[in-house]
């Protein structure tokens, strides 16, 4: 592995986290189950079990699932606000998961927890504040996710959030957000991150079980078909524009509360992935829609992200002098 570790980009975080390529997966709710966290895993990024609002008992089930289709390491995607957070942080700990990537909150109170049984763990953050403070808690690693991304999102872009986390810890940052191909996570080292976390490209994967709709929405999406929504209720999430995103607006625009708006949004992204209702349900997807252009197995997808980010700084490594 060393002998290539050049050709292959292998940074610290893929010591870290036992992986051969720093490619994560998203821990996309719905999305994000056994199946594609197994192939993402097997064709050696880190796959990741999107845990969303379901219980343990659910995600216990696609945890099982990768364990039967790999032995390399995998995570799960902990979203601190869900209802059932406490009993999927258990399940983790139980399954003695190797590594889980947290979302919507502050994970300090399980850490030493986690770190007793050896989890590495990777919060999302959207400030260099909240990265600071974390580090600080005795984190791994961290997630700096730009508003370009797919699903829940913050103010700044990647662009100008990761370098500023990246020189504000000491610990591994991973870039998230609008990232697809060779050019981003050529990109994402550039300005001081050992690795990119990919989620709609994902979505396209053949190994990904979201509906055959909710995949063409995607391969349909032109750089300007996301929007954001939600903003008024302090949990703002993009999403692909549809019949479902103008109602929401409307909405927020006609004063709704943010309770209404929660109830309104209740279910339409299960009624997206799974009964693949594209125009009703909400359909999560990044900026980076626009550059997904086919359906492919999850490890051609890494090899492509890999070549193209070899041949990316290639093309930056020839320097002025040859213009």
């Amino acid at each position: 592995m060393k002998k290539n570790m050049d050709l292959d980009l292998y940074t610290p975080l893929c010591s870290l986290l036992g992986i051969r390529y720093p490619i994560l997966q998203g821990g996309m709710a719905w999305v994000a189950t056994g199946e594609l966290a197994a192939a993402v895993s097997e064709g050696g990024g880190l796959g990741i079990i999107g845990a969303g609002n379901a219980p343990a008992r659910v995600v216990a089930a696609e945890i099982r699932k990768v364990k039967a289709l790999t032995q390399k390491p995998f995570g799960v995607n902990v979203m601190l606000l869900s209802p059932f957070a406490e009993e999927v942080v258990s399940l983790v700990l139980e399954e003695e998961v190797p590594v889980v990537t947290t979302g919507a909150g502050n994970p300090g109170k399980y850490i030493s927890s986690f770190q007793e049984k050896n989890i590495k763990v990777i919060p999302v953050v959207s400030s260099v504040a909240l990265a600071r403070r974390l580090e600080r808690q005795g984190v791994d690693a961290l997630i700096a996710e730009g508003q370009e991304g797919g699903g829940h999102v913050g103010e700044l872009t990647t662009m100008v959030l990761v370098p500023q986390v990246a020189e504000a810890v000491a610990i591994p940052v991973i870039a998230a957000g609008g990232l697809a191909d060779g050019r981003g996570l050529a990109a994402a080292l550039v300005l001081g991150a050992q690795g990119v976390q990919v989620g709609t490209r994902f979505v396209c994967a053949e190994e990904c079980t979201a509906h055959i709709h909710y995949k063409e929405a995607i391969l349909k999406a032109k750089d300007r078909d996301t929007t954001v929504t939600g903003r008024s209720t302090g949990h703002p999430v993009r999403i692909l524009k549809n019949r479902l995103a103008r109602e929401f607006e409307q909405l927020e625009r006609g004063g709704a509360s943010p309770e209404e708006l929660d109830a309104f949004g209740v279910g339409k992204l299960a009624l997206a992935v799974q009964q693949g209702d594209v125009v009703n349900g909400s359909v999560m997807a990044g900026q980076s829609a626009g550059m997904v252009h086919r359906i492919e197995k999850a490890a051609d997808i890494i090899q492509d992200i890999m070549a193209g980010a070899r041949a990316a700084l290639g093309r930056v490594g020839t320097g002025p002098d040859s213009c």
